[in-house]
């Protein structure tokens, strides 16, 4: 079953509030920025830089997901790792609420989000 519309709202409040503190003063925006999506049942957020062989050029690279999986009633968190496939995020891979999702990303024990 796809997310309510009550579950996206919900979502896009949290992950704008997050994303509000971390993101960059404007004026070096179009250097490194940070956004978010969502498909299905995640969302995933990513920076956005000038390409590095063309600077004219935007691109998107994901540094987390969560996804909602609704028979456990669970956020299960990952993170890209180097190898470029999503791991589960240790210590806490696992939340109940969105806000709780938001609260791990938010500490970032080991650095593995936003380095």
């Amino acid at each position: 079953m796809a997310l309510s519309e009550f579950e996206i709202k919900k979502i896009e409040k949290a992950v704008s509030k997050f994303l509000a503190k971390r993101r960059l003063p404007v004026s070096i925006r179009n250097e490194l920025d940070f956004g978010w999506r969502l498909e299905k049942h995640s969302f995933y957020v990513f920076e956005t830089r000038p390409a590095w062989n063309n600077p004219s050029e935007l691109q998107n690279s994901d540094c987390i997901k969560a996804t909602f999986v609704r028979t456990q009633g669970i956020w299960k968190i990952y993170w890209l790792r180097q190898d470029l496939k999503w791991h589960t995020y240790e210590p806490c891979g696992q939340a109940k609420t969105i806000e709780q999702v938001i609260e791990v990303l938010d500490k970032d024990h080991y650095g593995c989000f936003f380095g």
